[in-house]
């Protein structure tokens, strides 16, 4: 007598309540920790996807504005047309024949939106999206801001996609 509901070797009622309760907590506290994991992955990809990007953007304009205004015949052009605070065009004579006219030789960067567009002669190509600033500062020999066109021996670049800054100062060769 005593026992009532309870057999030798079993459980109680309110003793498998308690542990569905207690294995319940455990299984939401994990899952919300893996939750937090895959938000922290997802926010570091993200991250280094928004920096693979920014990085293969300012390398590609680096060096097109260090190969800006190839001119073999001494024609006399300026490497860069339309210098403005979100794009330039770019002018190279690379058949040598002293007119800037085929269209690998003008590369237009234009900021259209979010969007940092290359334009070589087949149409406006996205080369990064997701762009929150884009400034171009040129500077004249002396590293003062230059007062035309002709004048510009250094472009600096600033970019910012996400959370990723970049800046870098580019020196024209040909100039």
């Amino acid at each position: 007598m005593g026992q009532g509901w309870r057999s030798a070797g079993g459980f109680a009622l309110s003793e498998l309540l308690v542990a569905l309760a207690v294995t319940g907590l455990v299984l939401t506290a994990i899952g919300g920790l893996l939750e937090q994991s895959q938000r922290a992955y997802l926010a570091g990809a993200a991250q280094l996807e928004a920096q693979q990007s920014a990085r293969v953007a300012v390398e590609r304009l680096a060096r097109e504005l260090r190969g800006a205004g190839v001119d073999p015949r001494g024609a006399g052009f300026v490497p860069l047309l339309n210098p403005g605070p979100t794009g330039f065009t770019i002018q190279n004579d690379l058949n040598g024949d002293g007119v800037i006219a085929e269209h690998r030789e003008t590369i237009t960067y234009s900021l259209t939106g979010r969007t940092l567009r290359r334009n070589a002669g087949g149409g406006a190509q996205p080369l990064i999206e997701g762009v929150e600033s884009l400034a171009f500062t040129y500077l004249d020999g002396a590293g003062l801001r230059a007062a035309t066109p002709g004048g510009i021996r250094t472009v600096l670049i600033a970019i910012t996609v996400g959370p990723v800054s970049m800046t870098t100062q580019v020196r024209l060769r040909n100039r």
